[in-house]
C-alpha cells in the first residue's frame, strides 16, 4: 500500500481545493469536488488511502505523534542542548493550552476524523468500477482509522467535540462526555471488525491495511484503558486464537525495514525512502511526508534530542548475585558507546554522539544498522500494535478476572522469545507470584518489552486512574496533567466553545 499513499493524497487534496473553487466557479470543469468524486471503486479507494497518509503527516508519526506520546511518559529524558522549548515544556510537564507539539497532534488527529468521515458519507456513491467487497472493506477501514483517533483523543483530552460527520461549516461543536465518545468508538470498531479481512488475505500493495484482527486488538486496549477488563478478553482471545499473529524469534525484526508486517506485526503505519520527503516539516502537518524523522531526532550520530531516561534503562534486569541474567532486550532497545552498527562496519565513539555519552541512545527504529548515517529521511515503519502487546493485555485481564496462575503463560511468553530467553515468572524479581506481584512484573514485563513505542504514557495513564501505579513514575507531574489542555486555537475557534470549556487546571 506504500505506492498508493503519495497518489491518494493528491486526489483528496484535489477534493479540497475544489470545494473553494465551487464558489467562485461552480461549472469547473477542471477540478473534482465531493460532487463528482467517489463515483468510482478507485476514487474511493483512494480517498481512504488518504485517510492512511494524515497519519504519516507531520503533525502525527512523521514527527509530532513520538514526540507529545514519549516526551508525556518516563522513558525518555533530553539527549542534548537541541529540544525546543515546546518539547522541553511537555517533558518538563509544564506545558499549557498553546504548546504547539500538543495542538499539532489534536489537529492531526481531527484531520484523520474529517477524512474518515467523507469516506463513509460517500461510500455509496461509488457505482462504476467497484464490487461491493470492496465497498465494504473500505468502509471498514475509514470506521477503524476513525475510532483509532477519537481514541486517541479521549484517552488523552477527556471530552472531546465528537464528529460523527464531515466539517461543512465554520460552526464548532461542544465536548461531548467521555462515554459518548467511547461508545462511538466500539460501535466504529464493531463495524470495522463485521467488515474487514484477517491480515492473511491481504497481499501485495493491499498489506498494511487495517484488519480484523487491528480493530479487534484495539478494542481490546480502549476497553483496559478504562479497566473493562471483562469487556477486553473476548477481543483479546479472538486477536490469539486467530491464528494470524506469532511473535518473531527475533526482537529487532519488530523494528527494522527488512521485517516489517511480519507474524507479529498487529498494525503499523507504513513509510517508505522510495516516496520520501521532507514535506513532513510544514507546520499544519497538511504535507505528505511518506518517510519519518524519529532515526534523526533520537539517532545517537544524529540530533539525539531524545534519549532514553535513567529509570528505564534501570528497569532492564541485570545480573547481581548469580541469581538472574541480563536481559538482552536492554541491547536491543539501546546504542552505548563501543557498540557496532552499519552491518559492523562501524564503532559508535564518543566524538560521534551529541551530549551526555555516558548515557545510552536509542537503538528501535533507527536507520544507523545498517548504514553509516542517519539521514533525514526514515522509512521504517512504526509498528502500532504488536502481538507482543496483546499477549501482554491478556496477562494483565487474566490477572485481574482469574488470577495470577492464569496470566502466567501470556506474561512469560515474551521473556520465552527465541533471542530474549529470560528466567520466567515468578522469578527473584517477583518472587512469589501473588495478584499484587503479578500485577507489578507486567507493569515491569510491558515496559522493558514496548520500550520506547508510544505505549508507556498511555499504561502510566490508565494504571494511575485504576489506583494501581505504585508511586508517581514521573518527576513534576501534576494531577491537572492527567488530561491535556484543549488547544486554545480551538477555543478560540471553535464557536461552541469558551474558556469554561477548558479541562482544570490549564
Amino acid at each position: 500500500m506504500k505506492t498508493r499513499y503519495i497518489l491518494s493524497a493528491l486526489f483528496l487534496f484535489m477534493g479540497f481545493v475544489s470545494c473553494n473553487e465551487d464558489k467562485l466557479n461552480p461549472a469547473n470543469p477542471n477540478q473534482l469536488g465531493i460532487e463528482t468524486f467517489y463515483r468510482t471503486g478507485p476514487q474511493l479507494e483512494a480517498a481512504v488511502n488518504a485517510v492512511y497518509s494524515s497519519i504519516q503527516a507531520n503533525n502525527l508519526y512523521n514527527r509530532e505523534y513520538f514526540f507529545l506520546q514519549d516526551l508525556l511518559s518516563d522513558d525518555c529524558q533530553s539527549g542534548g542542548p537541541q529540544l525546543e522549548a515546546q518539547r522541553a515544556q511537555v517533558l518538563n510537564h509544564v506545558f499549557d493550552a498553546s504548546n504547539s507539539v500538543i495542538n499539532s497532534n489534536w489537529r492531526g488527529w481531527y484531520r484523520v476524523v474529517h477524512r474518515a468521515n467523507l469516506v463513509l458519507e460517500n461510500a455509496d456513491n461509488a457505482v462504476d468500477e467497484i464490487t461491493e467487497d470492496l465497498r465494504n472493506r473500505v468502509i471498514g477501514e475509514a470506521y477503524f482509522l476513525r475510532a483509532l483517533a477519537n481514541f486517541e483523543l479521549v484517552s488523552l483530552w477527556g471530552p472531546i467535540p465528537l464528529m460523527t460527520s464531515s466539517a461543512t461549516s465554520p460552526d464548532g461543536l461542544q465536548r461531548s462526555p467521555e462515554n459518548e465518545v467511547y461508545n462511538i468508538i466500539f460501535s466504529d470498531l464493531q463495524e470495522a471488525i463485521n467488515r474487514l479481512p484477517l491480515k492473511s488475505a491481504y497481499s501485495g500493495e493491499s498489506v498494511g491495511r487495517a484488519t480484523k484482527g487491528a480493530a479487534q486488538a484495539l478494542a481490546a486496549k480502549a476497553h483496559l484503558f478504562r479497566a473493562d477488563f471483562a469487556a477486553a478478553r473476548p477481543f483479546l482471545l479472538e486477536v490469539i486464537n486467530s491464528g494470524e499473529y506469532t511473535l518473531v524469534d527475533r526482537y529487532m525484526d519488530n523494528f527494522e525495514e527488512e521485517n516489517e508486517n511480519n507474524n507479529e506485526s498487529v498494525w503499523e503505519v507504513q513509510f517508505s525512502e522510495e516516496f520520501g520527503n521532507a514535506g513532513g516539516w510544514n507546520g499544519d502537518g497538511s504535507n505528505i511526508a511518506e518517510v519519518t524523522f524519529r532515526g534523526q531526532e533520537y539517532g545517537p550520530t544524529a540530533w539525539r534530542n531524545v534519549i532514553p531516561s535513567e529509570s528505564l534503562v534501570n528497569e532492564f534486569e541485570t545480573v547481581e548475585n548469580g541469581a538472574a541474567k541480563d536481559d538482552p532486550r536492554g541491547s536491543y532497545n539501546f546504542y552505548r558507546i563501543g557498540d557496532s552498527y552499519n552491518n559492523g562496519q562501524s564503532v559508535l565513539t564518543e566524538e560521534k554522539v551529541q551530549g551526555d555519552t555516558e548515557s545510552p541512545s536509542w537503538r528501535k527504529y533507527q536507520m544507523i544498522y545498517k548504514r553509516e548515517n542517519e539521514d533525514v529521511q526514515s522509512g521504517i515503519n512504526f509498528r502500532v500494535i504488536r502481538y507482543a502487546d496483546v499477549l501482554l493485555m491478556m496477562a494483565e485481564v487474566e490477572n485481574e478476572l482469574a488470577g495470577p496462575a492464569a496470566a502466567l503463560p501470556y506474561i512469560n511468553s515474551t521473556r520465552e522469545r527465541a533471542d530474549v530467553d529470560m528466567p520466567l515468572y515468578p522469578t527473584n524479581l517477583y518472587p512469589t507470584g501473588s495478584k499484587e506481584e503479578m500485577r507489578l512484573a507486567i507493569m515491569h514485563e510491558r515496559r522493558v518489552e514496548l520500550a520506547g513505542e508510544q505505549i508507556r504514557n498511555r499504561d502510566i495513564r490508565r494504571w494511575r486512574r485504576q489506583g494501581v501505579l505504585p508511586s508517581e513514575p514521573i518527576n513534576g507531574f501534576q494531577d491537572k496533567n492527567d488530561l491535556l489542555p484543549i488547544p486554545l486555537v480551538e477555543i478560540d475557534n471553535n464557536s461552541a466553545l469558551s474558556n469554561a470549556d477548558q479541562n482544570t487546571g490549564y
